[in-house]
């Protein structure tokens, strides 16, 4: 363990730093609501990938604010009922068409969310990508927390599970989340919004206890959006205790009591990207079944096995 770290006895209690709003739930059972009353649309559009045992697509539907999302789907001719849904990394690009086809040979739908603003994705009516790749984080935040950006990612999420949910192949109560970095914080998150989820497998997941991520001041992104937050915007830190709260709405630890989903956490303990302390606050406030899988020597990296790992983990527990 590296020394910016606790110890990995401690990590196992540890609790988290960032403050839980107090309107928390009802925060996002309102945001829930909110997103009912808008039409989802959905339209697939089948792609330029032409395959022989499954159906390549271009998912698109309404978002909150507006906003048209797109997702890949990869659709097999005899489907088996359960569903995957992958999420991306900060700033990412979801993953290629052939990265699909494995759950696609299980007979599994997939299905991989575009995080908006981020891949670059735009409809015709919509104004050219403003590549704001580097504030996602506090996008928003001067707006309190119906303005930030991530609320509207993580309502985006449950959309996506719904629709896929939904389709006449899917069995709902199979379906499982898996990404790692942001996307292992979305995993978590759709989860939490998904009650039906059956499995996660995440990966030193992002968005997590973000005052202790200012706390450990490491400098490195994406965190130290943060620091130049607080440069930029209030240098005196005369709002610092407001700043913690707002983000506490979209901080995974606070959504993880909620997840019903059984829950496998890949971590590498000397990550200085995502703080291992980060990604604890989040596993030890968990209720459903949960598994660690730690890597002592390893940071932000390809943890070994890992990817074959969690395709086999998917596989067995749908």
């Amino acid at each position: 363990m590296l020394s910016f770290e606790l110890s990995y006895d401690e990590l196992l209690t540890y609790q988290g730093t960032n403050p839980r709003p107090a309107d928390f739930d009802a925060f996002w059972d309102k945001a829930l609501l909110s997103l009912d009353e808008i039409d989802p649309v959905a339209e697939f559009v089948d792609a330029d990938f032409p395959l022989t045992t499954a159906t390549a697509q271009h998912l698109y539907f309404n978002g909150t604010g507006g906003y048209r999302v797109h997702a890949k789907v990869i659709r097999p001719a005899e489907p088996t009922g359960p569903a995957v849904l992958l999420f991306h990394g900060y700033g990412g690009e979801q993953p290629k068409w052939v990265e699909l086809l494995p759950y696609a040979a299980l007979g599994f739908t997939v299905a991989a969310l575009d995080v908006r603003e981020q891949v670059g994705f735009r409809t015709p009516s919509q104004t050219p990508n403003s590549f704001s790749l580097h504030n996602h984080l506090v996008h928003g935040l001067d707006a309190g927390p119906d303005g930030l950006l991530y609320k509207h990612v993580f309502l985006d999420t449950r959309r996506l599970a719904d629709i896929i949910g939904a389709l006449p192949e899917v069995d709902a109560a199979r379906m499982a989340t898996t990404g790692w970095s942001q996307g292992g914080g979305l995993s978590l998150v759709a989860a939490a919004l998904t009650p039906t989820i059956k499995y996660t497998a995440t990966v030193y997941p992002f968005l997590c206890d973000y005052q202790r991520t200012w706390d450990l001041n490491l400098g490195t992104s994406p965190y130290d959006e943060i620091v130049t937050w607080f440069r930029k915007r209030d240098p005196r830190h005369l709002r610092q205790d407001e700043v913690f709260n707002t983000l506490g709405y979209i901080d995974v630890q606070h959504l993880a009591p909620r997840i019903q989903a059984e829950v496998t956490l890949f971590t590498g303990l000397e990550d200085q990207i995502c703080p291992p302390s980060t990604q604890f606050a989040a596993y030890n406030k968990l209720k459903s079944p949960k598994e660690l899988r730690p890597y002592p020597d390893f940071g932000h990296d390809d943890l070994p096995g890992a990817h074959d790992d969690i395709y086999q983990l998917i596989a067995t527990k749908l």
